[in-house]
């Protein structure tokens, strides 16, 4: 059976605007790879109600798991709670569980109608706990919702991962060329993807103080055959007079 897919979306003016590089994709990548739900697709969208609401509804007819970050904080552009809300058709309202957690949390007269907003969720939601600052995420569906800030984002992953069903787990294995152009090793590239069909591989290629360089990367979730391409690869690069080096280019 194929894995399970993933995709996600990351919401968020400040990350279009280039005000705020997005950190979390990489570790999302990463870290699904590795409990075999592989990351198939990025969308990067405004705050805006509708550009949710219909990518939200796209995404989840797509995918196993949709997984969004950003715009569940207290302020008024955090609106990702409310158009998931509007995605699923059910009321965002206050979550009793939420409200009693984040009423707790703050002393007596600072839980205020901003900080009520972060325990305000769809209808049916369930929470997915923040162990760094508290205010929880929450599932609907297969639609997962996490907060912005990195920190926060990797606790709340960590804390719904156990019961994220997924498949095989993504492995990859690299190696690099110091001195071999890309398009020398295009043609038998292409040779090396037809045989090994159940792989996934690319071409990077690089450029150094030292030098430039082209970096062969190999994933999939039959480590025999990663490996067997791989392999392939790096006698692809000797045939070509350049020394295969096991891994990826240091920086």
């Amino acid at each position: 059976m194929p894995n399970p897919t993933a995709c996600l979306v990351v919401i968020g003016n400040e990350v279009l605007s280039g005000r705020t590089q997005d950190a979390n994709i990489r570790f999302l990548a990463a870290r699904l790879g590795e409990i075999g739900l592989p990351l198939r697709e990025v969308r990067v969208i405004p705050d805006e109600r509708e550009a949710i609401v219909r990518t939200v509804n796209e995404m989840r007819a797509r995918f196993d798991h949709v997984f969004t970050t950003g715009g569940i904080g207290p302020t008024h552009d955090d609106i990702t709670a409310e158009a998931v809300a509007a995605a699923f058709g059910v009321p965002w309202e206050p979550h009793p569980e939420a409200w009693a957690l984040l009423e707790a949390y703050f002393r007596p007269g600072e839980f205020n109608a901003a900080r009520q907003r972060m325990a305000t969720m769809p209808r049916g939601a369930t929470l997915i706990a923040n162990p760094v600052s508290v205010a929880p995420g929450f599932t609907i569906g297969n639609v997962h919702v996490f907060a912005g800030v990195p920190r926060i984002m990797q606790g709340m992953f960590e804390s719904l991962a156990p019961s994220l069903a997924g498949g095989k787990a993504v492995v990859s294995q690299a190696v690099h060329a110091h001195g071999l152009p890309e398009g020398r090793l295009a043609a038998g590239l292409a040779a090396v993807q037809e045989a090994h069909p159940e792989v996934e591989i690319g071409s990077y290629p690089y450029w150094r103080a030292g030098g430039h360089g082209v970096s062969i990367v190999a994933k999939g979730i039959d480590g025999a055959a990663v490996e067997a391409a791989i392999d392939a690869v790096a006698a692809l690069m000797r045939a070509l007079g350049a020394e295969p080096v096991p891994g990826e280019p240091a920086a």
